[in-house]
């Protein structure tokens, strides 16, 4: 499919956009032998990042409503992988942390996801991967900016 140089622009956000809906149904399907879902893997990625996080900042972290990363933590305390207490220390934020069971799912689903990435970045040169990832964070600033 030709475009003219003038359309270039218009078309990255679908490309980024049918690139993140392949990469979420590939990594959706590796990650189900686990038992975890896509949302479910970056929350305990986050939380190995960030132990003691609160609901708010994972649900900003993991791109999902707050209602709908509390259902979540429920789920994965259910299953023994975060802990939580059950009354805040103080403020109303009921800082979570991987398990031991949680830290061992997680190093399963990395294993799986960072064969993805590999897969995905497959066809580019080391330079071009790089580039790549500065180029994703350029465009990630350019509309995170209080100026946009």
């Amino acid at each position: 499919m030709s475009q003219d140089p003038g359309s270039l622009e218009s078309m990255l956000g679908y490309q980024l956009k049918h690139l993140q809906s392949v990469l979420r149904s590939r990594m959706d399907e590796a990650l189900r032998p686990l038992d975890l879902s896509t949302p479910q893997y970056a929350c305990l990625e986050l939380l190995k990042r960030s132990p003691g996080a609160s609901n708010s900042e994972l649900a900003r972290g993991g791109f999902v409503t707050r209602q709908t990363m509390n259902t979540m933590l429920r789920g994965l305390q259910d299953r023994g992988l975060v802990t939580r207490p059950e009354k805040a220390t103080s403020g109303r934020a009921l800082p979570t942390t991987l398990t031991e069971k949680g830290e061992e799912a997680l190093a399963g689903a990395v294993a799986r996801v960072e064969e993805i990435s590999a897969l995905m970045v497959s066809p580019l040169d080391d330079s071009q991967t790089r580039l790549l990832a500065e180029a994703l964070d350029l465009c990630i600033g350019a509309l995170s900016s209080d100026a946009s």
